[in-house]
């Protein structure tokens, strides 16, 4: 017997379908497909990728099982989730020539990784700092910071909420005052390695890890780490 494996679009939708009946019970499984599929793919989906009823309550049970989970041991289950979206996400194609947003996302979290590769806070920043543009592009940082609310460091926080300053730090439009600030910290080298590598990872063709593989190198890193229980009440 031969196993057919499902599709990372038909699980997507699957997700998507469940995290909508989450939000709208009265929703039906027909709708909240076909509302998933207009979402993740505007263009058109193949058939063999719509989820059944029952694939669908599959999520739905999973989202459940997550909500009633503390959720520091969740996060890289959370992780994947926010991540996941974003492959459907384009960008400006003169400034985004690499395409969506997931592949610019794994190139960032990969040439930070070639810097500081034990870095388990930057390097979680570097993987999700766009998570917020599949809501939101005009205000994707703060809506991101919202869904990471109580699964990510206050140092990973500092990363993602002071990458648009480094952005006119390296344009020359930032103030001697806020420079002076930076480079006061502790973590501005890092920071500075993280903003080279989000100008940089903007290419065609460079090779990446999948979610599952850099999510995979997270967690082995937190058990390295031993930071098996959430680091401090300033996490947001």
């Amino acid at each position: 017997m031969v196993v057919m494996k499902v599709s990372k679009t038909r699980l997507q939708i699957a997700w998507e379908a469940a995290r909508l009946i989450r939000e709208r019970p009265d929703l039906r499984h027909s709708d909240a497909r076909r509302m998933a599929v207009k979402r993740l793919c505007p263009t058109g989906v193949r058939p063999r990728d719509i989820p059944t009823d029952a694939e669908v309550g599959e999520q739905l049970q999973a989202i459940s099982k997550a909500e009633t989970a503390p959720v520091w041991e969740l996060r890289f289950d959370r992780y994947a989730a926010l991540l996941r979206p974003l492959e459907f996400v384009t960008q400006d194609p003169i400034r985004h020539p690499e395409g969506d947003v997931l592949y610019h996302s794994l190139q960032v979290y990969t040439l930070v990784g070639e810097h500081f590769p034990y870095d388990e806070e930057l390097l979680t920043a570097a993987l999700l700092h766009d998570v917020g543009k599949a809501v939101n592009r005009r205000d994707s940082i703060a809506v991101g910071l919202a869904a990471l609310t109580g699964i990510i460091t206050p140092r990973t926080v500092w990363f993602i909420e002071n990458l648009p300053v480094a952005r006119t730090l390296v344009d020359g439009t930032l103030g001697v005052r806020a420079i002076n600030r930076l480079k006061a910290s502790p973590d501005f080298d890092e920071l500075t390695v993280f903003i080279d590598s989000d100008l940089a990872g903007r290419r065609c063709g460079v090779v990446v890890p999948d979610i599952e593989e850099a999510i995979d190198q997270l967690s082995d890193l937190s058990q390295l780490h031993g930071e098996d229980e959430n680091p401090g009440s300033g996490a947001v």
